[in-house]
This record gives structure tokens, C-alpha cells and sequence, in this order.
């Protein structure tokens, strides 16, 4: 982890020493391949990490008492009455193997307890800030606008919200703790080993540069290659989202086979991603161990030497090679922590990008109350283009009086959904302006926008879950007899009765279970309950037949009335008794007015009326 670096290893000393503030500070961290982006957004939980730091650095102090009880022992074994302890009190041989067997059972008991401790504490906080990460990152992604969407796969957004926010577990869960008590080994061990012997200690620490040469060149060799295999799993996650959901299509067309085939390509390219990063893993372990064994056989025969030679007491020569053991030997895990690191920092970075994607469509502050809304709409010379392509509307002008239905229709590409996007906010306007009761859509709440506006689209979704809960979803503490009328009213209480448990029938994933009739009929009865000012109906009759589409509309004059409704449609009997029908031709009005104006001029509303009813072109006048 973020021992690779000088100045990582700074900031974890710093924190080590007592300055925590320090391993927070969003201006003293600079990126550290993501870990500074991540710490930046751990200020809330200081306190935590502080406490988490300071018993896992206890919990390693007391790990490397050990050798100096063994080399204490020895001490008292070898010089006796005249050992180190008898100079603190304790005069005879049993004293001080009492005192030593007190302050063992001290130092084991104190560190179990920070085992404890440091592992609840970095534990929690992992639970915790995945917890928290994810549920900001996905409320950020709620508010993108749609082009993100549509630039971006389902599987990769599904692949960043869950298993690379898995992923920031095992820093925090592991990588963390091993770190700060790495650095503790180090800078512990090497101040006792300068005060008993600075020459062994000069040897001790001849091959940690090297090793923290090595790492260096490891963690940039290793970074690529791991954000390499996280694209490649978000390929798969996307490869598999897509086929599960295109199921149907699969088997009607026999596919099944390519479709594994593809999977397969997918996943082997994963695999070699994969196995590249983890041929470079597994050769660091073993260089380490030979630079750390070099040291290891120094201090052995220095030592013994010095031992040998009555320069050293036998009792410090013991110390020094235990503890040499607990300073090198910990170095060979940092391949395995640069490993995890990496992993973790990959991912983090993917967290992170998605949470500083900027919010294109923001909200304004002006509130729009349910009941001071009249529904007058205005579009003022609007101009948009989505990205990449050339402009749909270009000076576009449009006035639909307070609770009057207009009808939109036109060939498929014309502009008709995209003006509902557009004034439902999915999309920002390049120039001019809408307004809602004179007021510009920017300007108000964003919510309370759409809470105002309800929509019944063409592209159906249901949640899983029951009939009512869909009907009532966006309206949740909507009464049961208020959700079986919007269902009446919407031309569903038939089919609802007859499903097993009516309206408390689970409609299974995207509501798999029901038609498409079915579905849609729910959706309008979703915008029924809501009770907005201003109704929305893109292509609602379409997946229904004629003769439910025939009651709807009988419904729609109950729906309509009093509230301003766009009524976009192929169908043109969906629109026949608006009060205005506009003709959209790539952006343009091309005609406007009743339905039988319209046939009486005998223009494009007119053919587009005969193509449909199946008419000669003396026929269309007279119906």
C-alpha cells in the first residue's frame, strides 16, 4: 500500500507520532494513485481512524516485546545477580523470572485486547464506508443527466456500485492495519536496534532501500495492469447484463451458442489480464526473501562475532536476532499488501470517478407547490442537439395554454419525445427557453418539477414487486382505494382481478409476468394516482389493443380534465379529440391545428390519417 513511497511512509509515521490530522488533511495529501482522493472523503470519520490507528500500533509495540523478554531471560539466565533487572530492584534469580512472567502475561493480554479492538474498529469503519460510498454514488448517478446513461453501460455502473466498492472493504478491513504496523515494525525496531548496536543496525537496514526501490517499480508496473482488469470485469458484468435481459431474444433466434462463445472471448481476455498482473505479483515475494535473507546471515555472524568476542552481552546478541526476524521477515508480506493496494486503489478510483462526475443538469431553488401549479407550458426559441449529433430543434416554438391536451405526432426521429425530455429536465437545453407557468424550468426545484409532471412512456418499466406497489410507486402513501381507482381508470381492473392474489400479485423483474397491454395500462394508472398538474401520454396506448385502447380513451376525457396533457402518438385516434394536434417533421412544426382542420387542408396530417384508416385519399375528407 502506500508504504511504497517516502512520502506515504511520512504521512504514516505522522500518524503513527500523534499528528492523525495529518493522514486526513485534504491539502497535505496530494493522489497517491487514489488513496488521497479516498482519504479526502474520510473526514467525517477522524475519530475512528485515530483510534483504529493507535491500537493497531499498540497492538504491534506489544507483538515486539517478546524478544526483548526472550533476550531479558537470557540475560537473567547467563549474568544472574548481576543481570539488566537486578538493577531495577530485583536482586535474585526467582524475582526477576517473577517480574518476567508478570509483565509476559502484561504484554499478552494487552495485545489480545488491541487485536480486538483494532480489528472491530477497522472492520467497522470498511462496513461503514462501503455503506456510505455506495449509497452516495448511487444518489450522485441518480441525478446524471440521460446522456451519461446512454454513454454508459448498466453492467460497468453495476460492476463500479458493487464490486469495486467491495473492493475498498479489504483496505480498510486489511491493508490498512498492515501498513501502519509495518511502519511501526520499522521505525520501532530500527531506534532499539541503533540504541544497542548501530553497526548491526547499519547492516539490518542495508536491504530495505532496495526493497522500497523495488516496490516503487512494482506498484507502477502493477496499476496498469490491475485497472486493466477492472475494465475487463466491467466488460463481463455488461456482456451479462445485457443477455439476461435479452433472454427471449437469445433463444427466439437460436443464439445461445455465440452468445457463449462471445462470453467466453470476454472472459479469457479477463483471465490473461489477470494473469499478467499476477505473474508480476508473484515474482516480487521471492527477490525480497533473498535481499532480506542477505541481511539475516549478516547479523548473524556479526553478531555472534561481537557475542563471541565479549563486545555484546549474550543477552543482547539473543534480542537482535529475534527482532531482526520481526523487522525483515513482515517485509516479505508488502508484495502481497502492494497486491491488495493496488486492487483496492484500482477500484477506488473507478468509485471516485463516478462521484466526481459533474452534475450536468442541476437543480434550481425556486419551489413549485402541487397546488399553485396551472400547467401553462412555453417553449421559446429552443435549440438542442444531442451530443454528437447535429441539432433536432432549431428555433423551436411552442404555447400550450393552461388544461388543454395537445397531440404530437409525426414520423419516428420528428422531435416528439424529445420535447417531453426536454421539459421533463432529462436533457438541457443548448438556447432559448421553457417555462411553466411563465417561470423558466431552470429556475424551479428540479424535483418538484417532475413531482408536478407525471409521464406514462412508451418504454414501460415495472419494478419488481406487487401490482399496487407499482401503481403506487412515486405516490407511496397512496391509500388501497385510491390505487384500485387510478386502476379503474386506467381501464386495469379487469386483468388485475383476475391475476391470483390481485393487486397484491408479484409482477416478477421488469414486470416479465404481465403483457405489455398489462404493463402499460399500470403505468397510466402509476400517473392516474400521482395527480399531476401536467400528464404526459408518449405512445401510452400503444401495446394495447384496440379495444382497450377504445376504453382508455373514454377514460381520458375523465383524466384529462383540468390539467394540461401532451399526448404524443403514432396512433393518430390517440390524439383525434385534443384541442390542438401539432405535425413534427425533424424538429419542425410543419402543421397545426384540430383534428379535422387538419383533414380538410389534406396535408401531412391528412395522408398520415389515410395511411393509417386504410383510406383513398376522397375517403380521408369525409371521415
Amino acid at each position: 500500500m502506500a508504504v511504497v513511497g517516502a512520502t506515504t511512509v511520512a504521512v504514516g509515521a505522522a500518524a503513527i507520532a500523534g499528528d492523525p490530522q495529518v493522514l486526513l488533511n485534504s491539502t497535505a495529501l496530494p493522489d497517491y494513485g487514489g488513496l488521497g482522493r479516498l482519504l479526502r472523503r474520510l473526514q467525517p470519520h477522524r475519530r475512528t481512524i485515530w483510534w483504529a490507528v493507535l491500537c493497531s500500533v499498540l497492538n504491534k509495540l506489544l507483538d515486539l516485546a517478546p524478544p526483548v523478554l526472550i533476550g531479558l531471560a537470557v540475560d537473567v539466565v547467563a549474568r544472574q545477580q548481576t543481570s539488566w533487572l537486578s538493577q531495577l530492584g530485583f536482586p535474585t534469580v526467582p524475582s526477576q523470572l517473577t517480574l518476567l512472567a508478570v509483565v509476559s502475561f502484561v504484554v499478552w493480554s494487552g495485545e489480545s485486547l488491541f487485536e480486538y479492538l483494532y480489528g472491530l474498529l477497522w472492520r467497522n469503519l470498511a462496513q461503514t464506508v462501503q455503506h456510505e460510498l455506495r449509497i452516495e454514488a448511487y444518489a450522485h448517478l441518480q441525478r446524471l443527466d440521460m446522456a451519461f446513461f446512454e454513454a454508459s453501460s448498466s453492467g460497468r455502473l453495476m460492476t463500479v456500485l458493487n464490486d469495486d466498492i467491495n473492493q475498498l472493504e479489504r483496505f480498510f478491513d486489511r491493508g490498512a492495519n498492515e501498513i501502519l504496523q509495518l511502519i511501526t515494525t520499522v521505525v520501532a525496531v530500527g531506534c532499539m536496534m541503533l540504541a544497542l548496536s548501530p553497526t548491526i543496525a547499519g547492516v539490518s537496514f542495508l536491504p530495505i532501500p532496495v526493497i522500497l526501490w523495488g516496490s516503487l517499480r512494482f506498484q507502477r508496473s502493477l496499476a496498469p495492469r490491475y485497472a486493466e482488469v477492472r475494465e475487463r470485469a466491467g466488460d463481463i458484468a455488461s456482456r451479462l447484463a445485457n443477455n439476461l435481459n435479452g433472454m427471449l431474444t437469445i433463444k427466439s433466434y437460436a443464439a445461445e451458442d455465440w452468445e457463449v462463445r462471445r462470453l467466453t472471448e470476454q472472459s479469457d481476455r479477463y483471465r490473461r489480464s489477470n494473469g499478467r498482473a499476477i505473474r508480476r505479483s508473484a515474482a516480487f515475494i521471492p527477490l525480497i526473501r533473498f535481499a532480506i535473507l542477505f541481511a539475516f546471515l549478516a547479523i548473524l555472524v556479526i553478531g555472534g562475532l561481537k557475542a563471541w568476542q565479549g563486545s555484546l552481552a549474550i543477552g543482547t546478541y539473543s534480542f537482535l536476532v529475534f527482532i531482526t526476524q520481526r523487522l525483515l521477515w513482515p517485509l516479505t508480506s508488502l508484495g502481497r499488501t502492494l497486491d491488495d493496494y493496488q486492487r483496492s486503489m484500482a477500484s477506488a478510483r473507478r468509485v471516485l470517478d463516478l462521484l466526481d462526475t459533474p452534475i450536468a443538469i442541476p437543480s434550481g431553488v425556486r419551489p413549485l407547490l402541487l397546488e399553485q401549479v396551472r400547467g401553462e407550458l412555453c417553449f421559446e426559441q429552443v435549440g438542442f442537439a444531442y451530443p454528437g449529433r447535429s441539432p433536432l430543434l432549431r428555433d423551436f416554438n411552442l404555447q400550450v395554454p393552461a388544461g388543454h391536451t395537445l397531440g404530437l405526432v409525426g414520423a419516428t426521429g420528428s422531435g416528439k419525445s424529445t420535447i417531453v425530455k426536454l421539459l421533463l429536465r432529462l436533457y438541457e437545453i443548448q438556447s432559448g427557453r421553457i417555462l411553466l407557468d411563465g417561470v423558466p424550468i431552470e429556475a424551479l426545484r428540479l424535483a418538484d418539477l417532475r413531482r408536478n409532471i407525471g409521464l406514462v412512456s412508451q418504454d414501460v418499466f415495472l419494478f419488481h414487486g406487487t401490482v399496487a406497489e407499482n401503481i403506487a410507486y412515486g405516490s407511496f402513501e397512496a391509500s388501497r382505494q385510491a390505487i384500485e381507482r387510478a386502476a379503474r381508470l386506467a381501464e386495469a381492473s379487469d386483468f388485475i382481478g383476475a391475476l391470483p392474489q390481485g393487486l397484491d400479485t408479484v409482477v416478477g423483474e421488469r414486470g416479465q409476468r404481465l403483457s405489455g397491454g398489462q404493463r402499460q395500462r399500470i403505468a397510466l394508472a402509476r400517473a392516474i394516482l400521482k395527480d399531476p398538474p401536467v400528464l404526459i401520454l408518449d405512445e401510452a396506448t400503444a401495446a394495447v389493443d384496440n379495444e382497450t385502447e377504445a376504453a382508455i380513451q373514454r377514460s381520458l376525457d375523465q383524466i384529462t380534465a383540468g390539467r394540461t396533457t401532451l399526448v404524443v402518438a403514432h396512433r393518430l385516434s390517440t390524439v383525434r379529440h385534443a384541442d390542438r394536434i401539432l405535425v413534427l417533421d425533424q424538429g419542425r412544426i410543419v402543421e397545426s391545428g384540430h383534428h379535422s382542420e387538419l383533414l380538410q387542408r389534406g396535408g401531412a396530417y391528412a395522408d398520415l390519417w389515410r395511411v393509417q384508416a386504410g383510406l383513398r385519399p376522397s375517403e380521408a375528407l369525409e371521415r
